[in-house]
């Protein structure tokens, strides 16, 4: 249950208007978009997935719109199974959460404000063998991917300073995977983002990232790369409150196509190790054909003070 109602001292930037679930009228920018993210990630790291759903109504021919739609299921023992289309055709209805395409169904509802969101997807995706061949080709094993899954309010909804038009919401997820023949009941801690304006990918790299820890701790932080000491997030502790992030570095350790293989994190002079169980990259093309890689993983995050936990890390990187 969500705890909305927190009090003002405890929201650094006031409370989420609940009307902000719903969609907002599109800025003038060729790149505005607007975005809404769900992952969720087993606590023993065993399986995750994500969905991305951003609009963007100035794309398109003729600025009809485009749906970027991604989607997966991934984890440390499986072949990645993903749903990336950066062509699917804008809803008819403006503020419409479905979205059709060839292979693709999902519909997306706010079924109580700030505090439970559930998601449909019948899909078909590939499964690789290497997650890095989405960079190449996105060719892989047709497999039908299905969600059916829920997202419960599990601490304080946070929106991010005037200006910046977003809010993080972590949750509880429970629910039904598909994956080919597997039927996978799954319960487990996630969090959920909805953003809006304008976003270039090609121009500024950054970190962000979102876990649970084993006591019950809620983190979240993102900062710009290379660090310009740009940093926000929160800390929400088991007990309830939730206190600022304002200082956050990411060092992550390249390998190859420039895919971390760990990273090291420093969240409020916490020290924090990420080993990744599970990649599930995309590579964005822009109108004017320059490519940005982003990585997004499932990890397993470790504090210096002993306490572990499971959550997603990603990180934008735009052309050299």
């Amino acid at each position: 249950m969500s705890d909305a109602a927190a009090p003002t001292d405890a929201l650094p930037f006031g409370p989420v208007d609940p009307a902000d679930e719903g969609t907002h009228p599109a800025g003038p920018e060729p790149l505005w978009n607007e975005s809404y993210y769900l992952d969720f990630a087993a606590e023993d790291g065993s399986l995750g997935g994500y969905v991305r759903i951003g609009r963007y109504p100035n794309l398109g021919e003729g600025g009809a719109g485009l749906i970027w739609y991604w989607a997966c299921v991934v984890g440390p023992d499986r072949r990645l199974v993903t749903v990336i289309d950066n062509e699917v055709p804008f809803p008819t209805s403006y503020s419409s959460l479905e979205v059709r395409s060839d292979g693709l169904w999902a519909d997306h509802h706010v079924e109580t404000a700030l505090d439970h969101f559930s998601l449909g997807l019948e899909a078909f995706g590939v499964a690789l063998d290497d997650p890095a061949d989405t960079y190449h080709g996105l060719r892989g094993e047709r497999t039908p991917l299905g969600l059916d899954l829920e997202w419960d309010t599990d601490g304080i909804p946070f929106r991010w300073p005037e200006g910046l038009d977003r809010y993080e919401v972590p949750c509880r997820v429970h629910g039904e995977i598909l994956v080919g023949d597997e039927r996978i009941e799954f319960e487990g801690p996630g969090q959920r983002d909805h953003s809006w304006g304008e976003r270039d990918w090609w121009v500024r790299g950054w970190c962000w990232t979102a876990f649970r820890l084993d006591d019950g701790t809620r983190l979240h932080a993102v900062t710009i790369l290379p660090s310009e000491g740009f940093a926000i997030g929160y800390e929400q502790p088991p007990g309830g409150g939730l206190d600022l992030v304002t200082s956050f570095a990411a060092e992550p350790d390249l390998g190859g196509d420039d895919i971390p293989t760990s990273a090291a994190l420093d969240v409020q002079g916490l020290a924090i190790t990420v080993q990744p169980l599970a990649w599930s990259p995309v590579l964005l093309t822009s109108p004017d054909g320059r490519e940005a890689r982003f990585p997004r993983a499932m990890a397993r995050f470790t504090a210096s003070d002993g306490r572990t936990g499971t959550g997603w890390i990603e990180f934008n990187q735009p052309p050299r």
